[in-house]
């Protein structure tokens, strides 16, 4: 399984960790960091708070856990998968698009980059993730025999497409992105 965490799993004290932090990433995403608050979240998973501290010492332990959780669920779900790991580069481009869209890994982008915006926290977090998912998308392009420019400009067009695609054209059906994913990558592997 490529998301391993987004189940809403029933721990000792009621909710999971994961379960926590997927209900502060929806949270986040709903509303922004300022209403993200424990009483609203165990009110959200229809909870008493108490659990809230079985899983975190605070507010700002539940933020920075968020950060980690959101790299990983997002990001690292697929940069350090060794299923994906182990495909040739084109068909790990295709199968990295079709994991994005089917789990929909950009449904949290906008909110953590506004929260970015005033939190250097989030801005780390956000470098980070940047970071994994180019020198992924460079590794590929790169194997494909791609170099200098024409590697970087490639690289840069399949992060930025596949980080804004379902949020900028929200128009656009979820069906004809999902078939636009192997002619985008045959255009963006073309020498």
């Amino acid at each position: 399984m490529y998301h391993a965490h987004m189940s809403k799993q029933r721990g000792r004290r009621g909710v999971s960790k994961a379960g926590w932090l997927d209900a502060g990433l929806q949270t986040l995403s709903d509303r922004g960091v300022a209403d993200l608050t424990v009483e609203g979240l165990a009110k959200s998973l229809g909870i008493a708070k108490a659990g809230f501290y079985w899983h975190f010492k605070n507010r700002d332990d539940l933020l920075r856990q968020l950060l980690d959780h959101w790299t990983h669920e997002i990001t690292e779900v697929i940069t350090s998968n060794p299923e994906v790991l182990a495909l040739k580069p084109k068909v790990r481009l295709i199968r990295t698009a079709e994991i994005i869209h089917d789990f929909e890994l950009t449904r949290y982008e906008i909110a953590i980059r506004q929260w970015a915006l005033q939190d250097g926290e989030a801005a780390r977090a956000i470098k980070k993730a940047n970071r994994l998912r180019l020198v992924f998308a460079r590794t590929a392009f790169s194997e494909l025999g791609f170099k200098g420019e024409d590697l970087e400009i490639r690289t840069m067009l399949f992060v930025c497409y596949h980080s804004w695609e379902a949020p900028m054209f929200r128009e656009i059906s979820r069906k004809r992105r999902r078939d636009q994913i192997v002619k985008r990558i045959e255009l963006l592997t073309r020498k």
